[in-house]
């Protein structure tokens, strides 16, 4: 991390010869063109010596050490010899540096160990003449960054070979939160792919060499991102691992690992952290020259302009969702896009449509009925569309986001109305009159409204959990565990077994002959054998219960159904008017969500019971 305040050798500072950074884009809300920009084709670096960076690490570029506001920046751990491998005319690490300063990443912080020669491409900040010493060190480094950040913060390896694309839906992924790149359908965990646990949409668990992850599904892909509320938390886990670390809790593990490990103390400090799949999209860390090459010819066989239509549709959506609105809508985004459409355009297009399908129901004739289901159904797709479209072009914002979730209930309970009033009128085709159908229709609106609390409410305590559990493992908690690490959290970050011996070969076995799976010393292309998990998950019986269905498609796809969400209640609505009559519509709806809502709270109160 360059230190602007430090003087520098002779010549001019390593960053006075440099563009100034951010000088592309904005890093969110860009237009739809930004995807377009031919960032798997970057140039390589210029040729010539490195850059002769001045001074210790202390801090951050600029003049008063901080950045712009909201300007996301990013820690490249080039750390391991892979960063230093050829690819075109420079390095991984320099193509890697290209990518991020394109996709407008304001400031790159390169950490490397004493001695190497690292050189910033187009506006990276380097880490001065003195590197990082070790493990501890380059978590420390992290959280330095991560305590004078202003916005998010990307932690990424520097053996990367990534899809620019691939970093861009990272670095992008709305809502602020954290975000890691995930692959749930692709390799076995190996010694660069560490396993981790999807559930929800979320890692559950997080694994490295020496922490064990009970019934794995998936490998972390080693780029991770830091929303801006969750700083205050990456760097007291950085803080806390670089303690333990110091003390040799983590035996031989190197610096190959320090982005794992972050990845995993996160989610043992409770927060939430988004699992981001990447579909077609590539990326992955390389050991060895052989395989850089290898993993760049990988990126060249994708087309990325299908791969980021692919990536910008949900894949942990709804069944209905999925497959009655995901499986064709796709076809509907580029052409938005070319129209320059915005997603809040989509959206009240959307929400027009549910207003003229309250008023084809509210005729109450058959035909009348049969419109509003179509144009029930048709609301709906272009409520897919406007969540494709802002992934497709990254325009998101709290405003678009507010308004699809605002928009989402109005339209339902507009749709309530037009039923109730059709079916008082009372028609002879499809039955009805007033008789009680006002009381069904507000019994299923209130219905749906404690759902969304319930929904809502515990989202929030989780995320206060988390906030607390942290502010309990900061600097003022009490200290037990080594060097003044606070002792719950030396705990919950402690691996899950025992540390090889300071000599020991890593990726060894025991004298049992089992696989450490520890990969600090494995040569380049071993793949590790995974690690036996014979114990159940952890977590009460309703908690084992749920990651127990998980594991097949069948049951997981039924827990997704069962909960009601809102494809399946349009679905339920639709077919149910046209069929039938608001009668029976209601009655469904207050029948299917009392089971979705029994069925959540159960499961939210056995969560919230789980150690």
């Amino acid at each position: 991390m360059h230190d602007s305040h430090a003087p520098a050798p002779s010549g001019p500072r390593a960053s006075d010869d440099l563009p100034p950074p951010g000088g592309l884009r904005e890093p969110y809300g860009g237009p739809p063109e930004f995807g377009d920009l031919p960032f798997d084709d970057l140039p390589a670096a210029p040729p010539g010596g490195p850059h002769a960076p001045g001074g210790p690490p202390a801090g951050r570029a600029g003049a008063s050490g901080r950045s712009a506001p909201g300007t996301a920046a990013a820690v490249v751990l080039a750390t391991t010899a892979g960063a230093a491998l050829r690819c075109g005319g420079g390095t991984l690490l320099d193509r890697l540096t290209d990518q991020l300063v394109a996709l407008s990443v304001g400031e790159v912080h390169v950490v490397a160990r004493s001695g190497d020669i690292t050189r910033a491409t187009g506006g990276a900040y380097l880490i001065g003449a003195e590197g990082s010493h070790g493990l501890a060190d380059d978590l420390r480094r992290v959280a330095r960054v991560a305590r004078a950040a202003t916005g998010p913060v990307a932690v990424l390896a520097g053996d990367l070979v990534a899809h620019t694309e691939a970093l861009a839906v990272l670095l992008s992924a709305p809502g602020g939160g954290t975000t890691a790149l995930v692959v749930t359908d692709g390799d076995e965990p190996g010694p660069l792919r560490p396993p981790v646990r999807v559930e929800g949409g979320r890692v559950a668990a997080a694994g490295t060499s020496l922490h064990e992850v009970a019934g794995a599904d998936g490998t972390f892909r080693g780029a991770l991102r830091v929303g801006e509320a969750d700083l205050g938390r990456l760097a007291e886990t950085a803080e806390t691992l670089a303690g333990l670390a110091e003390t040799g809790v983590f035996g031989a593990m190197g610096g190959a690992e320090a982005g794992d490990l972050l990845l995993a103390g996160l989610v043992r400090y409770g927060v939430h952290v988004r699992a981001r799949g990447l579909g077609r999209l590539r990326c992955e860390r390389v050991a060895g020259q052989e395989d850089a090459d290898a993993a760049v010819r990988r990126l060249n066989e994708v087309d990325v302009a299908h791969a980021r239509l692919d990536a910008a549709v949900k894949a942990d959506d709804g069944f209905f969702a999925t497959y009655g609105v995901s499986s064709w809508s796709g076809h509907l985004v580029r052409p938005a896009a070319a129209l320059g459409l915005t997603p809040n355009a989509v959206t009240w297009f959307s929400a027009g449509l549910a207003l003229l399908a309250a008023a084809w129901f509210s005729a109450g004739t058959r035909p009348a009925l049969v419109a509003g289901a179509v144009l029930v159904y048709l609301s709906f797709v272009l409520d897919c569309v406007d969540g494709q479209l802002a992934r497709y072009t990254r325009m998101f914002s709290p405003v678009g986001a507010w308004l699809d979730a605002t928009f989402d209930r109005a339209k339902e309970y507009v749709v309530y109305v037009g039923l109730a009033v059709g079916y008082a009128a009372g028609h002879g085709a499809v039955g009805g009159g007033p008789e009680g159908i006002w009381a069904l229709a507000v019994a299923a609106m209130i219905l749906q409204a404690l759902r969304h609390m319930i929904d809502f409410s515990y989202a929030g305590s989780r995320a206060d959990a988390g906030a607390a559990r942290a502010r309990s493992a900061g600097p003022s908690a009490a200290t037990g565990g080594p060097s003044g690490v606070p002792a719950d959290a030396a705990a919950r970050l402690a691996p899950s077994r025992p540390a090889l011996p300071s000599g020991a070969s890593a990726g060894s076995t025991d004298a049992g002959g089992t696989d450490t799976g520890s990969t600090a010393g494995q040569e380049p292309g071993e793949r590790a054998r995974a690690v036996p998990q014979e114990s159940p998950p952890p977590g009460n019986p309703v908690v084992r219960l749920s990651r127990l269905l998980e594991r097949s498609s069948t049951t997981r796809w039924l827990k997704k159904i069962i909960v009601l969400p809102i494809g399946e209640r349009m679905a339920l609505i639709a077919v149910t008017a046209a069929l039938f009559n608001a009668r029976v519509t209601f009655l469904a709806l207050l029948t299917w969500g009392g089971v979705a809502a029994l069925y959540t709270l159960t499961g939210r109160i056995g969560r919230s019971l789980s150690k």
